[in-house]
């Protein structure tokens, strides 16, 4: 028997109940004036319980079902920052030969608002980025992705990551990355073209990556404010960031 064939005998048996009810009423009080009066009372008041409990109540519980995904997504992100996000983007970031013109625009501060968060959202988005590959030092490189892997692959496996299409994309390149790097064994003596075959896969990790940096810090601040402080001051960006609290 399907779920749905249960659920047409589940609902059969409430009619039947209800009208053996209603027959009881009757064969005790004799009065179906009353009946017909309570029924269509009762009917009359379902176009409004239909309202309540599948529109308002139902966005209701949608909303907060909403936020707890956004909790534990948001958890994973933070994990992934974490384990491998922002050493990436330190040596990614470093590499790029024109990032010392625009590093200012990543100083995010404590006061920032939404359209300060907004503007460097859409420079990121136009941004062309860059990498020297050869200020990257690609066997610890590799070594430290490649060592990252079981972690990556237990973030795929956790069904809330399905939620977020611009965060699995960015672990979709991350693993790519890793692969091509592996794949390679030797990479102390690579010729140019292949350099630069790797640099164009470098630098779509850098770019997703930037944003999905700048989205994490934004939703820190407006939750986390002592997490955002942490994150601040061990900035990928800022050369002068430091960990330690001074006045």
């Amino acid at each position: 028997m399907n779920k749905r064939s249960k659920y047409v005998i589940f609902g059969s048996a409430l009619v039947l109940v209800s009208a053996v009810l209603h027959l009881i009423h009757y064969l005790i009080f004799h009065d179906m004036h009353h009946i017909s009066i309570y029924l269509i009372g009762r009917i009359a008041f379902v176009p409004i319980e239909v309202l309540l409990a599948s529109l308002i109540i139902h966005h209701f519980l949608e909303s907060i079902e909403n936020k707890h995904k956004m909790e534990k997504l948001n958890m994973i992100i933070g994990s992934f920052f974490s384990e491998i996000g922002n050493d990436l983007l330190t040596v990614i970031s470093d590499a790029d030969p024109e990032l010392d013109d625009v590093r200012d625009k990543f100083a995010i501060k404590d006061l920032w608002a939404e359209n300060e968060f907004k503007n460097l959202g859409t420079f990121l988005k136009s941004y062309t980025y860059k990498v020297d590959m050869n200020k990257i030092d690609l066997a610890p490189f590799a070594s430290s992705i490649i060592s990252k892997r079981g972690f990556m692959v237990s973030l795929l496996q956790n069904p809330v990551m399905f939620e977020h299409e611009s965060f699995t994309e960015l672990l979709r390149a991350v693993f790519h990355l890793t692969e091509e790097l592996e794949f390679r064994g030797d990479l102390s003596d690579l010729p140019k073209s292949d350099r630069r075959h790797l640099s164009g896969d470098v630098k779509r990790v850098y770019g997703l990556l930037s944003r999905e940096w700048l989205a994490y810090m934004k939703y820190q601040k407006v939750n986390y404010p002592y997490l955002f402080s942490l994150s601040m001051r061990t900035n990928p960006f800022d050369k002068d960031a430091s960990v330690v609290v001074t006045e």
